[in-house]
């Protein structure tokens, strides 16, 4: 049996040990640089995707923030490129029981609260763009589990909590690993794999990939 079937079949506790913790303190450094250089290279997109966002649904903002936690549970302002028309959030409750992916989280492939423009960011994930800004701060990294909500953290068990032992990323093994065709409780051992195995091989070969999925999108939606 593989190592990683092994995983998966038996719930395995994570420690950080010594060599993680310097990793860690590495990639920070790592985070910075590469996130300014995507800020700054990538400002043309960044605006022209400001616009369109702008045009197609004048009475909202171009950019969506809401409350994430990340690493040990510490609550942060997400920012993402507003993807759904403005009312959204209002319209969540009458859509819950619509809900395509068991969990706690909410998916829905025909969302009627994404807007047209909303729908082509998704699918090639340019939405995720201005979390760029939540790595120069800190609060986030590239690569790591994908930052929950707090509704969503308040159901889970204390195994699954073990995905805020390190700080979230913009991408992460979830996103180039079938992305919204895994259900919540694959998404939750392909995150706590990577936290045991997390190396600054394994961010590169994750980041060449989300590259790859941007190009030829994999169940974005």
């Amino acid at each position: 049996m593989s190592e990683r079937k092994r995983r998966m079949g038996k719930p395995m506790w994570i420690t950080l040990d010594k060599q993680h913790k310097s990793y860690l303190s590495l990639k920070r450094i790592f985070d910075i640089h590469l996130s300014m250089l995507g800020l700054l290279f990538l400002s043309p997109l960044l605006i022209l995707i400001a616009a369109l966002i702008k045009c197609s649904d004048w009475k909202g903002k171009v950019l969506f923030k809401q409350i994430r936690l990340g690493k040990d549970g510490e609550e942060f302002w997400m920012y993402k490129f507003r993807t759904m028309h403005h009312d959204a959030e209002a319209k969540l409750e009458e859509l819950k029981a619509k809900n395509e992916i068991s969990g706690a989280m909410f998916k829905m492939k025909e969302d009627p609260r994404v807007t047209k423009i909303g729908k082509f960011l998704r699918k090639s994930s340019l939405d995720e763009l201005p979390q760029l800004w939540n790595v120069l701060k800190g609060d986030m990294s590239l690569v790591g589990p994908r930052p929950p909500l707090l509704r969503e953290v308040s159901e889970y068990t204390p195994y699954q909590i073990q995905r805020l032992l390190v700080k979230p990323g913009c991408t992460g093994i979830w996103q180039v690993s079938g992305r919204n065709s895994l259900d919540f409780y694959q998404m939750v051992e392909l995150d706590l794999e990577y936290i045991r195995d997390m190396s600054f091989y394994l961010d590169v070969k994750i980041i060449c990939k989300t590259i790859i999925v941007m190009v030829v999108p994999n169940n974005a939606y």
